[in-house]
């Protein structure tokens, strides 16, 4: 009965998206952004006016997870497949285990899949899941009609990505750009897109560079030196150098990179756009080491690179003026493997002939529909965790009550309550499952 009750709502949601004009999605991810950033997640460290409109206009997810690192998180979410499919368990190039090129001819994206529903495809921002002098025609490959992304590592060095970046746009690298600011130029191809492309369908993904470090000034910045733009401003090197480098200059990042999705947003408004876009945004994992937020009054260190709470816990917003209810916030879980079916099916596309991993959470946009899913499921190398509504389950046995117990002090693998012990065995056989 169930099945059939979940059949019945996905085809009424594909039946309307074949009768009426297919909407437009946008999914930007923001690098380096845990959920004590934002406002409307209750942080105070920051000012996140345009990202708590967007959540006032649609729901705010409070239980989306990723995984802590930004490479594994990327093909997860474009692939609706957990890392121990696709071989991407750990950053581009690190490690034994670690991935050095993402092959489109063994892997289906989100851009491939909107591609075949007839929609025009453009992504601009952080891509790191090849080498463009290598590859130049990769994103293309990967499903998109346009590009313009950073290009990270050029002739074995790293490159900038905020002043004066290293740009690969369509298959070319950029040598003369039409503004200093890495942001700024992602920000404008994607509108210049939407603009070319307002009469059709079409699927922006944007990894924005914001706000990883290296931790340096903005254009709103006021006398930034040239050195302190470059990340090196002649002092100590180290750690404690890093934190105040991050408080020095991560708030104006993060106040930057909201300005940034309101400049978007507001593109769409301009246009005429807006009723007919679904727009989501979210963070690839937690917020680095060398920022300490205010969660409340609470102090959290960002817990970026650490299969934690605070590492793995990002903000999920969801907003598509007119057809989702404003205000509401939802306690559904969600993982990055739900993002690709979920476009799919917004989009009336069909999925991709592989095991996916992933629950489309559609129908819990517009729907009062129950969570798609009863865990989590988060892999960074060889370190797993599973997570259910209340606790979190490490592989190597450690459980955790997260509602009441978000910094994880309180070991719980030996206490003899029923619910923690009943958690302990529903989450080990996920972990089990999932090999």
């Amino acid at each position: 009965m169930h099945r059939l009750i979940t059949f019945v709502l996905c085809l009424g949601i594909a039946l309307t998206v074949s009768a009426a004009k297919k909407p437009n999605v946008i999914f930007i991810l923001c690098d380096d952004l845990g959920y004590e950033c934002l406002n409307c997640y209750g942080g105070t460290s920051y000012k996140t006016p345009n990202l708590d409109a967007l959540a006032a206009s649609g729901i705010r997810f409070r239980n989306a997870y990723a995984t802590p690192l930004c490479s594994p998180s990327r093909v997860e979410l474009m692939t609706g497949r957990y890392g121990f499919r696709t071989g991407w368990l750990n950053l581009i190039g690190r490690g034994d285990d670690a991935m050095e090129y993402f092959d489109p001819d063994k892997e289906r994206t989100f851009g491939h899949v909107m591609k075949s529903a007839g929609y025009t495809t453009a992504l601009a921002g952080k891509w790191q899941l090849c080498h463009f002098p290598d590859h130049p025609d990769h994103v293309n490959r990967c499903g998109f009609d346009e590009y313009c992304c950073w290009s990270w590592e050029l002739n074995g060095k790293r490159t900038s990505r905020y002043w004066e970046p290293s740009i690969w746009q369509n298959g070319k690298e950029q040598k003369n750009l039409p503004k200093p600011y890495g942001e700024d130029i992602f920000c404008d191809f994607l509108i210049d897109f939407i603009k070319r492309h307002r009469e059709e369908p079409f699927f922006v993904y944007y990894p924005m560079v914001l706000v990883h470090e290296p931790h340096t000034p903005t254009p709103d910045s006021a006398n930034a030196t040239k050195a302190q733009k470059r990340g090196k401003d002649g002092g100590p090197t180290g750690p404690d150098a890093r934190q105040r480098r991050a408080t020095k200059w991560f708030p104006g990042m993060v106040n930057y990179m909201d300005k940034t999705v309101g400049k978007l947003v507001a593109s769409l408004d301009e246009l005429g756009l807006r009723d007919n876009t679904v727009i989501f945004f979210t963070g690839d994992n937690g917020t680095d080491h060398s920022v300490f937020s205010k969660l409340g009054d609470v102090t959290v260190q960002g817990g970026k690179g650490s299969m934690t709470e605070f590492g793995t816990h990002v903000p999920l917003i969801a907003s598509w003026r007119g057809t989702i209810k404003p205000t509401q916030v939802k306690d559904d879980l969600i993982d990055f493997s739900d993002v690709l079916p979920t476009i799919a099916e917004l989009g009336g596309a069909p999925l991709p002939k592989v095991t996916l991993d992933g629950k489309s959470f559609a129908p819990q946009l517009t729907t009062q529909t129950a969570s798609a899913r009863q865990w989590v499921f988060s892999q960074l190398g060889r370190k797993k965790m599973a997570r259910d509504g209340r606790f979190m389950l490490h592989q190597d046995g450690s459980i955790f009550d997260i509602g009441n117990d978000p910094f994880e002090k309180k070991n719980l693998a030996n206490s003899n309550d029923p619910d923690v012990s009943a958690a302990k065995a529903r989450l080990e056989n996920v972990l089990k499952m999932l090999q």
